[in-house]
């Protein structure tokens, strides 16, 4: 059985706390590690370690700190695999899904490469009488991280490459769900060439989130998680003064107009909404067809497509989805269908009862599918986040628009139309921070910013893209005046270039 501690000024360290968890491999059910809960004093320990070598590595140069990140880009190339296949043992989503995972990661390393680019000031000659003005963006110095268990190579790499190109020291929470990928990632941030101390990673509960959010020395915090504890972390970050982005739950829409093509729409509803089995903050969990004709159509379209759904272990090349993360995950998924069907919702397929022949002890469940779900109903306003798919019947496309605008949840949405007009208005009007027009998932590519609106965001700055530089740095303007240029005498009034 393997032993999770931390990794800690650049080695791996047993946790001291006495306290630790069991982390699973949900296609058997069987215990894969124990990971140890990370105490105040060792979170403190790796603040120190980070604090230690932040000013160093944020006197690097640029183009320096980017060849790291190329280097690195090179050896998780090169432990492709070996990534891919503990992610998937871990997490339980298949390895091909898992391999989508770490490139989706890897691509805002790439984008942190850039580095030097991306940190360039402004520079104005002559602002005024032998005046020049100019700004640069540095580091803030100690950050921190906090990442879920779906995707535990693409967010902790979101947070830690451009905070790290920026020139800051990092310490990463990763879910004490699936640990492995993350150790392993530090590991190999070594191997490129970070110095020690610059990326830290500390395993634990909420003991250990509460020390990172109370610690003076972290001056920045990223969280992606449910949207209870991101209200949490945003709250007692600000308070305790630090800059915060959290990113919380979804409830992700995807309206199917009348003219859509209607085999594509079922093809992305298939994909987006049970794909790495729903535990996706940007799974469709909603479709919402407009019209009685097309809905009709869609439900009698997906009823067979989830019936043949191919539900097998994280190794299956050929599965469609694998088990969810834990039982607990898994009795919280079938609950909601309970709940879905005691308010009046129409269960078309029920998944709940599937064996995994072989795997009987796995955390394995089938598609479900939900038809005359209303906005009333729990499984309509609550995020599920597993193989569950709600078809909510819109009469008009103005009621199917309010839909996605009046809940709670801004994440994702996405449109089916061949109509222009239908797509440029929904793009417009729709109160959702990231849009797809025939595109199911629409997570924006790496040099754009990701972020949900609503209760599914809480902070000004985004995820990866131009925000993450600014998030991660502080800008400092410099106004420059030499002797030969200045006035003699006091000047007791405000500069102004009048």
């Amino acid at each position: 059985m393997l032993d999770y501690g931390h990794f800690i000024g650049g080695k791996h360290v047993k946790g001291a706390s006495g306290r630790a968890g069991d982390v699973f491999q949900p296609m058997t059910g069987e215990v894969r590690a124990k990971v140890a809960f990370a105490s105040k004093a060792e979170v403190a320990a790796a603040v120190e370690n980070a604090k230690a070598a932040q000013p160093a590595w944020a006197a690097t140069n640029p183009q320096r700190r980017a060849r790291v990140m190329m280097k690195f880009l090179e050896l998780a190339n090169r432990d492709y695999d070996k990534l891919a296949e503990v992610l998937a043992r871990e997490h339980g989503k298949t390895v091909a899904d898992a391999k989508g995972d770490l490139q989706r990661g890897l691509e805002v390393v790439e984008f942190s490469i850039g580095i030097p680019h991306l940190l360039k000031g402004e520079y104005t000659e002559g602002a005024g009488p032998g005046i020049d003005l100019y700004s640069m963006r540095q580091a803030l110095g100690v950050v921190a991280g906090i990442t879920p268990f779906n995707f535990p190579a693409m967010i902790p790499l979101w947070k830690c490459a451009p905070a790290i190109a920026c020139g800051n020291a990092f310490i990463l929470k990763p879910s004490e769900r699936d640990p492995g990928v993350p150790m392993m990632l530090a590991e190999l941030f070594m191997e490129a060439g970070l110095p020690a101390g610059v990326l830290n990673v500390v395993n634990g509960d909420k003991e250990a989130v509460d020390a990172i959010l109370e610690h003076p020395d972290i001056q920045a915090v990223g969280f992606v998680g449910s949207t209870p504890i991101a209200e949490y972390i945003y709250g007692k970050g600000c308070s305790a003064g630090k800059r915060v982005q959290c990113f919380g739950g979804a409830k992700n829409h995807m309206i199917i107009m009348p003219d859509a093509d209607m085999d594509q729409a079922v093809d992305a509803l298939i994909g987006a909404g049970y794909g790495s089995a729903g535990e996706r903050c940007m799974a469709v969990s909603v479709a919402v067809p407009v019209g009685q004709k097309t809905a009709d159509i869609l439900v009698e379209k997906l009823i067979p497509r989830v019936e043949s759904l191919k539900i097998g272990p994280s190794t299956s090349a050929d599965a469609d989805f694998g088990p969810l993360v834990t039982a607990a995950h898994l009795k919280k998924v079938k609950d909601y269908v309970d709940i879905g069907i005691k308010e009046g919702a129409k269960l078309k397929v029920d998944g709940r009862n599937f064996k995994m022949q072989g795997y009987e002890n796995g955390f394995y469940m089938g598609g479900c599918l939900f038809d005359d779900v209303t906005r009333d109903m729990r499984i309509y306003k609550e995020e599920i986040f597993g193989p569950v798919l709600s078809v909510v019947r819109a009469k008009t496309y103005e009621e199917g628009l309010k839909l996605a605008n009046d809940h709670e949840y801004g994440n994702g949405v996405a449109i089916f139309t061949r109509d222009g007009d239908a797509a440029r208005d929904f793009a417009a009007k729709v109160q959702v921070g990231m849009v797809g027009v025939n595109v199911p998932i629409p997570v924006p590519l790496a040099y754009y910013t990701f972020g949900g609106w609503k209760r599914s965001g809480f902070g000004d700055l985004n995820q990866h893209g131009p925000d993450s530089v600014r998030f991660y740095t502080k800008t400092k303007t410099v106004t420059s005046r030499w002797p030969s240029g200045m006035k003699e005498g006091a000047e007791f009034v405000i500069p102004t270039m009048k």
